[in-house]
């Protein structure tokens, strides 16, 4: 197998034998690497990118060797998906900001460009001979032979979206896994040549699930993701059967059945680190883990709302001396939710007498379709909402002070974090927004396709068809009445979340005297080293130990700041990171 985990603070690939219970670390690479396959022939594959995501696929044989593209005269582009079939065929797609192209070819060979759509599209799968290829796009599935013909489009409807998981492993091996969203319901459904799509509808799930395929090819493992924790179950195909697979409380991270119904699984809670588990026995990668127990207390909190309860995470410190001050965690997305899973967040927010609230406000995954597609009060607005309540709910409880609440986000949590500060000043007393959307129309402006077409969903237009609602729903619209003092990160080489709104918020809170601080990361939107993270967290910590209790806490280290209350991490060569800064669980969603 092949597994991505810590070396020296970067993320990076490593392959794992489980006969001689060794690892091997494949790459090394100064930004590290997330992206990496093992092929049916066991070769390695990762994506060695730049800190704008752009890149090529690479592979070695499993026991090490030389460095190989995975396919020559192929343009670096961003990920969209690798495929390889059983003999060797490899399909990878690569987007170029503008569309995506598909590329084919023989392992280490050269390629040849099959097909090429407009705007973004994932590379889903190929059949184990190599004869037809699946490509998922916004509106619809399709279908193409190995020379780009098309041979089915599959698309979704107005009851809900497809999602494609790709072709049986095992059998003829030219039957496509999807799941397709039905009302208020997600169904397992399968395409075949000649026979077209079918619609599995005894097999079908209240809230969102994910799923593959078993090795027998005719059974499918599927993943629910219900109300903050994770269930999993079998489907049969053939016998029109589910079954449910136990597992502890909590969140599976991931898993996978091997050849002879072994269950490999990757579990986590609150507290608990994650750790890797096999039903028959196999050996697989130790985790670190810590020295004592999770701190804290972990429990379950509802509020009352509009569209339904809003479901809380709510993690408390050891034996507080009267309702502590209190952390708002808020989540990206806006289509994902926190988890019943180990975050080093938390535990360090927990750890330093802080509560820790996870809200999974509407608009949040594992609450079903209707709860996702809640937007009653506008964008960002519906959220802020659900937040407030939140927030009077534990104060009402008494179990945290009135007077010492803070919100922490990245990405869409950090434009969260902004807009509540800004619409609703009087509830926060501190803020820590990283990598945030600041502006709405100027960030659809300079990001990335997907990111402008997701925008275009959630407010119903582009910023010249419908400014009114961009305006209504952007941080800087009300940056002025912002009064919490606030910490802003950002990241120079963001094409999410680009820097230029970022700066232009900035602006708007030196124009109105805000008081705020500014830290600069020399990063892209996703990267895989841990020293961004560890800056920020220090600096967090630092900032609302003194906002909320009034501490003046020893000052991080870091080089000394560069104009008023900036901080630039890139100006010296030993502080120069590229990473992310969130630190929670890597399954990200588009802006997350």
């Amino acid at each position: 197998m092949v597994f991505t985990a810590d070396a020296e603070g970067r993320c990076e690939v490593f392959a794992w034998d489980a006969a001689t219970r060794s690892a091997r670390q494949v790459t090394r690479r100064p930004r590290g690497t997330l992206h990496g396959a093992i092929d049916r022939d066991a070769y390695v594959w990762w994506f060695d990118e730049d800190e704008h995501g752009v890149g090529r696929w690479w592979f070695q044989p499993f026991a090490g060797g030389p460095d190989r593209l995975g396919l020559t005269n192929v343009p670096a582009g961003l990920p969209r998906g690798l495929a390889v079939s059983d003999h060797g065929t490899v399909a990878l797609a690569a987007g170029d900001g503008h569309a995506t192209t598909v590329h084919v070819g023989p392992r280490g060979g050269t390629a040849r460009t099959v097909a090429r759509t407009d705007g973004p599209a994932t590379l889903t799968g190929i059949t184990p001979g190599g004869r037809l290829l699946a490509l998922a796009g916004a509106e619809a599935v399709t279908v193409l032979t190995h020379d780009g013909a098309v041979r089915a489009v599959l698309p979704a409807d107005d009851t809900g979206r497809l999602w494609c998981l790709g072709f049986a492993p095992a059998g003829d091996g030219e039957e496509l896994l999807l799941v397709r969203e039905c009302a208020d319901r997600y169904v397992i459904a399968t395409w075949r040549p000649g026979t077209g799509p079918t619609l599995h509808d005894w097999c079908a799930f209240d809230t969102e699930i994910t799923a593959r395929w078993d090795a027998d090819g005719r059974s499918v493992l599927v993943r629910q993701d219900r109300h903050g924790r994770s269930t999993l179950h079998r489907a049969d195909l053939t016998t029109r059967t589910r079954t449910a697979v136990p597992t502890p409380p909590g969140t599976v991270l991931d898993a996978a059945t091997r050849p002879g119904h072994d269950l490999h699984h990757l579990w986590t809670a609150a507290g608990h680190p994650p750790r890797l588990h096999s039903t028959r026995g196999t050996a697989l990668p130790e985790l670190p883990t810590l020295a004592g127990p999770v701190p804290g207390t972990h429990r379950d909190l509802w509020t009352p709302g509009p569209d339904g309860p809003v479901h809380t995470l709510l993690s408390l410190p050891d034996a507080p001396h009267g309702p502590p001050a209190a952390v708002f965690l808020v989540h990206g997305g806006p289509a994902d939710h926190d988890r019943d899973a180990y975050d080093g967040v938390v535990h360090s927010l927990v750890a330093s007498g802080f509560a820790v609230a996870r809200v999974n406000y509407r608009g949040s995954t594992g609450y079903g379709p209707r709860w996702r597609r809640a937007f009653r009060d506008g964008v960002g607005l519906t959220q802020v909402e659900d937040l407030a309540s939140v927030r009077a709910d534990l104060v009402a409880r008494r179990l945290i002070r009135p007077d010492a609440v803070g919100l922490w986000g990245t990405s869409w949590g950090g434009y969260l974090v902004l807009l509540a500060l800004g619409t609703r000043p009087g509830l926060w007393q501190a803020g820590v927004a990283v990598k945030p959307v600041a502006d709405c129309a100027a960030a659809h402006r300079t990001t990335t396709p997907a990111l402008r077409a997701l925008d275009e969903r959630l407010f119903g237009g582009t910023p010249d068809e419908v400014p009114e609602r961009y305006a209504r729903s952007s941080p800087i619209h009300y940056a002025a009445a912002v009064r919490a003092p606030l910490l802003v990160a950002g990241a120079s080489h963001d094409a999410k979340c680009p820097p230029g709104q970022i700066r232009g918020y900035l602006a708007a809170l030196r124009a109105s005297g805000v008081r705020h601080e500014a830290l600069w990361l020399d990063s892209g939107h996703d990267g895989y080293d841990g020293g961004d993270h560890v800056t920020v967290l220090r600096r967090a910590l630092v900032f609302l130990d003194r906002e909320l209790r009034g501490r003046q806490a020893a000052p991080p280290r870091h080089p000394a700041p560069s104009g008023a209350g900036e901080h630039h991490s890139g100006e010296h060569a030993t502080e120069r990171r590229r990473s992310h800064a969130e630190g929670h669980h890597p399954q990200r969603p588009a802006r997350g």
